[in-house]
């Protein structure tokens, strides 16, 4: 007996007849949105540094870069079959305006023009990237602001001896690795996934960096007035007292020997809901000398008692500034397990798990430009998702990455609107089909939908912050 599906099915012909967002582009399309190439050559003004004769312009390599984080190989030598056979070929401007002989598929002058691009471009192009995507930020249900997701990582790099100096390798009881480590800390939107500039330091050696350090860092670069959410590794007095000098409302859990603090000395019980005045320690003032002695922030202390998915009860304890109910605060924190796919997808897919480069100036290029392609591909994921009347993170990541990979040649050459409507209905029909399957049990992995049970279910992971 054949097996009905809960969905509705999609099929080819559902889409014949309709007209696509005019948002829905492909990777390439919404580069060239983001970042003209005159913009491009106005930064580089008065920069001698890429003032090089020859066909690969800043604006063309900085793709070429971004298409290796989009490709599966993400060789040079992919880049350079790109740049051959694909769509940014018709952007190659050769000096005098004529070209004197064919496109060569070497990859040593390509090489050469990566390592000259100046950070403070790759920087500002990143930002251009998120800045054209913020329309895509959208309120959760019952707060009226935009919540982005703080979360740190570590990414592994290639054994040199500059990335040494810059980046000493990690060590622990055992000794020292083999291989340099940076620390890095995001911040990504809870429900478009989009990510803002990351930012990242040394995790050992004099120099180390912790995630609250970084944190610093990191808040001016998230869109006015937007709220931050993080676990109890940023449930401090510096990261609440930053977040509010910034004006972003805040939900960040405790620890429960800051909760007690903060409430007496003694545990505060299960349905606390408490206004209060959290004012420096001698110790938070000590290690953030920027904070002035008589600095607090006005917030409440709320505690709930959840039953994981072990079915274990515990307490969980959080300080926010938000105005919310509590059962509100207690649903809004289930999303924060978003984070955890969100740096899955990050760092697998856009393969910033382990970067190649050997110098230190080309991996910030790279890990830069490779948030740039994730941001690329989850513009379009929320595209579809919009014009399929679905929840983007319902989407694969990895098939979505494909489907752009695979229409992006036929997008960049379609001849006339018309054409490029009809590629893009087969792109929304993909995408139709690539969504994640429903699963009975919840794996490790992938992120607990939120409840409107006040009982909410809590994946036993959120209690156990790791070190990643």
């Amino acid at each position: 007996m054949k097996r009905k599906s809960k969905e509705p099915h999609v099929g080819v012909s559902d889409w014949e007849g309709c007209v696509p967002p005019p948002g829905l582009t492909g990777a390439f399309e919404r580069y060239r949105q983001a970042i003209p190439e005159r913009r491009v050559v106005q930064m580089l003004r008065g920069q001698a540094a890429f003032s090089r004769q020859g066909p690969l312009s800043a604006w063309v390599v900085i793709w070429l870069m971004i298409f290796q984080r989009l490709d599966s190989k993400g060789t040079l030598s992919a880049a350079m079959r790109q740049l051959l056979t694909g769509g940014v070929r018709a952007f190659v401007r050769w000096p005098g305006g004529r070209q004197p002989e064919p496109l060569s598929a070497n990859t040593s002058a390509y090489s050469q023009a990566r390592s000259k691009l100046p950070l403070a471009l790759i920087e500002k192009v990143s930002d251009m990237i998120f800045e054209s995507l913020q329309e895509q930020l959208r309120a959760l249900p019952g707060l009226e602001l935009p919540l982005f997701l703080l979360d740190g990582t570590s990414i592994q790099l290639q054994h040199s001896k500059e990335l040494l100096e810059t980046w000493p390798a990690a060590r622990n009881q055992h000794g020292n690795s083999h291989w340099p480590v940076i620390r890095v800390v995001v911040a990504h939107d809870v429900i478009s996934a989009l990510a803002v500039r990351p930012c990242w330091g040394p995790m050992d050696g004099p120099g180390a960096v912790s995630e609250q350090g970084l944190t610093k860092e990191i808040l001016p670069r998230l869109p006015a007035g937007c709220g931050v959410m993080g676990d109890r590794n940023f449930g401090v007095f510096s990261m609440v007292w930053h977040t509010s000098r910034q004006n972003h409302p805040c939900l960040f859990r405790l620890t429960e020997a800051r909760a007690k603090k903060l409430y007496g000395l003694i545990a505060p019980p299960a349905g606390t809901d408490r206004k209060l005045l959290w004012a420096p320690s001698r110790d938070d003032l000590r290690a953030n000398p920027e904070i002035p002695a008589e600095a607090s922030v006005a917030g409440r202390l709320l505690t709930f008692r959840v039953c994981d998915a072990l079915g274990k009860w515990q307490k969980l304890y959080f300080f926010t500034t938000l105005t919310l109910p509590p059962d509100q605060i207690l649903k809004t924190y289930g999303y924060r397990w978003n984070i955890e796919t969100d740096l899955r997808s990050l760092k697998r897919e856009a393969r910033l798990h382990l970067l190649e480069a050997k110098s230190a100036d080309m991996v910030e290029k790279e890990l830069l430009l490779g948030v740039a392609a994730y941001n690329l591909t989850r513009a379009a994921m929320n595209e579809a998702g919009a014009a399929l009347g679905l929840d983007p993170r319902r989407f694969s990541f990895s098939q979505a990455q494909d489907t752009l990979h695979a229409f992006l040649p036929l997008l960049a050459n379609a001849a006339s609107d018309t054409e490029r409507q009809q590629i893009t209905r087969q792109i929304i029909r993909v995408f139709s089909q690539s969504k994640l399957p429903q699963r009975k049990r919840r794996p490790s992995g992938r992120a607990p939908a939120p409840s409107p049970n006040a009982k909410w279910q809590l994946q036993a992971r959120v209690s156990k912050k790791r070190n990643r």
